[in-house]
C-alpha cells in the first residue's frame, strides 16, 4: 500500500475546500421538497417573464406607437401589479394558496396570448393592465406557501432559494427574449404564455392540494387579526416603499449614469451590472445560512439598507473608474443580500396562517409601487437637476430607512 504525503499547505487548502464545500451542503439542504417545487416554479414563471423588458420596444417598433405612449401603457401595468397582488392576498387568505397559484398561472398564460392579439392602443392598455393583475396575483400566493412549507429554522433560507429562483430566471428570460425579440417580438408573448402554463401543471401535479383549514391550523403570532390594523407593519410597509424606490435606480438610471456621466462602454455596463446576480447566486445562500438566528431581523434589513445607501453616495465620488463601480455594485449587492431575505421573515413572522395573504400581499404591493414610483421620480431628479443631486437624495434616504427601521418596535423580530 502506498501512501502519500501531502505538503501541509496543500492540506490547509484542502480543508479550506472541505470547510467551504460543507458550507453550501448546509445552506442548500433541510428545505423541504414544495420549498424546491416552488422556486422551481418561480424559476420556470420569471424565465418567462421576458415580455416586461421588452414591452417599450415591441409598443413602439411593432405596433408603431410613441415613447409617450409607451410609457402610458407602463403606468398601467404597474396599476395592474399593484391592484392585482391586493386582490391575489384576498383569495390566498379565503380560499387557498394552492388554488390561487393555479389559476393565476394559467390566467396569467392565457392573457399573454390575448395580449399578443390585441392591436389597438384602448385593448392593449386594457389588456396590460389584466396581464399584470393576473401575474402579480401570484406572487402573495406564492409567498404563503412558502411560509408554510417551510419552519423558523429554515424560513430565511426558504425565502433566499426563491429569490435564486427569481434572479436566475429573470437572467434567463432577459436573454432568451434578446434573441426572440431579434426574430419577431410575437414569440415572447408565446413563450411567456407556455411558461405560465407549464409551472401551472407542475403544481397540479407534483404539488399536493392543501385545504384552506390545513392551512390556518397554526397559532397566532402577533394577535393582530388583520394586516392592515397592524400599525407596526403598516410602518414597515411605508419604510420598504421608500427603499425599494432607491433600490430600483439600480436597474433603471444607473446604466445612464454609467453611460453619459462615466463614459463607460455597453459591454462594461452588463459586465457590472451583471455582477449583482451573480454575486447574489455564489453568495445568498451561505451567507443567510451563516446569519440565519444568530440576530434579529431587523437588524440585518437596517444593515443592509444602510450599505445600499452608503453605496449610492459614493457614486457621487470624482474621478471614478470601473474598480471603483465595481466595489460601489458589490456594496450594494451585499445590502440586498443583508436586507431582502430578512424582509421576508419579518413580515412571516408577523403573520399567522389565516391572515398571510394579507401580509403577503402588502409586501408585494410596496415593491409593485416602488417599480413605479422609483424609477419615474428618479428620472425626473436626475433629468431635472442632475445624477449628483440623485444619488445623494437616494442615499440619505436609505440611510434615514435603515435608522427607522432599527428603532422599530416589534418585540423579538
Amino acid at each position: 500500500m502506498i501512501i502519500i504525503k501531502l505538503p501541509p499547505r496543500y492540506i490547509c487548502i484542502c480543508c479550506m475546500l472541505s470547510a467551504v464545500l460543507a458550507n453550501y451542503k448546509n445552506a442548500y439542504s433541510g428545505l423541504s421538497r414544495s420549498t424546491w417545487l416552488l422556486s422551481v416554479v418561480m424559476l420556470i414563471n420569471r424565465s418567462g417573464t421576458m415580455v416586461v423588458p421588452f414591452l417599450t420596444l415591441y409598443l413602439i417598433r411593432t405596433m408603431g406607437y410613441s415613447v409617450s405612449q409607451a410609457g402610458f401603457v407602463f403606468a398601467f401595468f404597474g396599476l395592474g401589479a399593484f391592484t392585482g397582488a391586493y386582490v391575489g392576498g384576498k383569495f390566498t387568505d379565503k380560499i387557498g394558496f394552492y388554488e390561487v397559484q393555479i389559476i393565476t398561472l394559467l390566467g396569467g398564460g392565457i392573457m399573454f396570448f390575448v395580449l399578443s392579439a390585441m392591436k389597438t392602443y384602448l385593448l392593449i392598455c386594457l389588456f396590460t393592465y389584466l396581464l399584470a393583475f393576473i401575474n402579480e396575483a401570484f406572487r402573495p400566493a406564492n409567498s404563503a406557501a412558502i411560509a408554510f412549507y417551510s419552519n423558523p429554522d429554515n424560513r430565511t433560507r426558504s425565502y433566499a432559494l426563491n429569490r435564486l429562483a427569481i434572479n436566475i430566471g429573470w437572467a434567463l428570460g432577459s436573454s432568451i427574449g434578446g434573441v426572440l425579440a431579434g426574430i419577431n417580438y410575437k414569440l415572447l408573448f408565446y413563450v411567456d404564455g407556455v411558461t405560465n402554463i407549464t409551472a401551472a401543471i407542475l403544481i397540479w401535479i407534483f404539488m399536493k392540494p392543501i385545504t384552506i383549514k390545513e392551512e390556518k391550523n397554526a397559532p397566532m403570532v402577533t394577535g393582530v387579526l388583520s394586516a392592515y390594523k397592524d400599525k407596526t407593519y403598516l410602518l414597515f410597509i411605508l419604510l420598504t416603499v421608500f427603499f425599494a424606490s432607491c433600490f430600483f435606480q439600480l436597474f433603471t438610471n444607473l446604466s445612464p449614469f454609467f453611460a453619459g456621466e462615466l463614459h463607460f462602454s455597453e459591454p462594461l455596463i452588463g459586465f457590472l451590472l451583471a455582477t449583482n446576480g451573480v454575486i447574489i447566486a455564489i453568495i445568498e445562500m451561505v451567507l443567510v445560512y451563516r446569519l440565519d438566528g444568530k440576530g434579529r431581523n431587523l437588524h440585518y434589513i437596517s444593515v443592509g439598507i444602510f450599505m445600499v445607501g452608503l453605496a449610492f453616495l459614493m457614486l457621487n465620488i470624482r474621478g471614478m473608474g470601473p474598480l471603483l463601480a465595481f466595489f460601489i455594485i458589490t456594496l450594494m449587492t451585499f445590502g440586498e443580500i443583508f436586507s431582502m431575505p430578512f424582509m421576508n421573515s419579518f413580515w412571516v413572522n408577523r403573520s399567522q396562517a389565516a391572515n398571510r395573504g394579507q401580509y403577503a400581499a402588502l409586501y408585494t404591493m410596496a415593491w409593485s409601487a416602488a417599480q413605479t414610483l422609483g424609477p419615474l421620480a428618479g428620472s425626473q431628479l436626475a433629468g431635472n437637476f442632475g445624477f449628483k443631486w440623485l444619488w445623494l437624495s437616494v442615499g440619505v434616504i436609505c440611510l434615514i430607512v435603515a435608522l427607522l427601521v432599527r428603532r422599530l418596535k416589534t418585540g423579538d423580530s
